[in-house]
């Protein structure tokens, strides 16, 4: 499979693989973490008001020593407000056009780039409702792969570590999260902010914006250039969400 970029210049051989995994992506998320101390000035300068933000509590599931996030595999439970309970399973980094054509062809299955400055990822997943309530379902003790559809089991079976099963793995969290959805002025489209709370005190501020694969150069440098005029810098050494979430739950459980 393809390996993450990670520096932060896209050399030309890495371009050509962003190039190539475009044209067979479904859609781009261009992505940037906002330095700790620019998170409060970042929402004012967007003009976002914070009480529109949604409140989410998002679960993970892996074993204690994080043996699927090794392998590229996330599976994730969601709570939303307002909104029905939804499921996940990821794989990452994937080829595209190394998938099986009936995974291509489900509705609920998308393959996305994400797009930030220091690198890029090609993930696919496997979208669903949840089957049953998630918060009953979890304090009820209920066989995790209860949450998930047919499908998702399967693709799941397909891409986890020999030997592991939906009964190996323990709950991650939540992470509580908010989420703004608007379009400042002076950006001609919707831009996401998230503000994932974690429970040592640390914060990750992430905004983002999703374009079309053709669009993505054109969308990344007029993103890129409208935060830099509000003074909004990305943060270094960014870690991503989900990585920093596992970490934190599964130092946890050590202790």
């Amino acid at each position: 499979m393809s390996p993450v970029a990670t520096t932060p210049a896209i050399k030309d051989d890495k371009l050509v693989e962003l190039l190539a995994l475009l044209e067979d992506a479904d859609s781009v998320e261009l992505k940037m973490s906002v330095a700790d101390a620019q998170q409060r000035s970042a929402i004012v300068a967007l003009g976002l008001d914070p009480l529109e933000a949604q409140v989410r509590l998002v679960h993970f599931f892996d074993t204690p020593d994080l043996t699927l996030e090794k392998a590229g595999v996330v599976v994730r439970a969601r709570r939303i407000q307002g909104k029905g309970d939804d499921t996940v399973v990821k794989l990452r980094p994937v080829v595209p056009n190394e998938l099986p054509e009936r995974l291509r062809r489900l509705r609920e299955f998308v393959v996305e780039v994400d797009a930030m400055h220091t690198g890029y990822v090609c993930s696919g997943s496997l979208k669903g409702l949840a089957r049953q309530p998630v918060r009953e379902s979890l304090a009820a003790g209920a066989p995790l792969r209860k949450l998930f559809t047919k499908e998702q089991r399967a693709y799941f079976d397909a891409h986890a570590p020999d030997g592991v099963t939906f009964d190996d793995l323990v709950q991650l969290g939540p992470i509580f999260v908010l989420k703004i959805k608007g379009t400042p002025q002076g950006f001609d489209r919707k831009l996401v902010v998230e503000l994932w709370l974690y429970p040592d005190g640390a914060r990750i501020l992430e905004l983002s914006t999703k374009c079309l694969p053709p669009e993505a150069f054109q969308v990344a440098a007029v993103l890129r250039g409208f935060l830099a005029e509000r003074g909004i810098e990305p943060a270094r050494g960014q870690s991503t969400k989900t990585r920093k979430a596992l970490s934190f739950f599964s130092a946890a459980l050590a202790d």
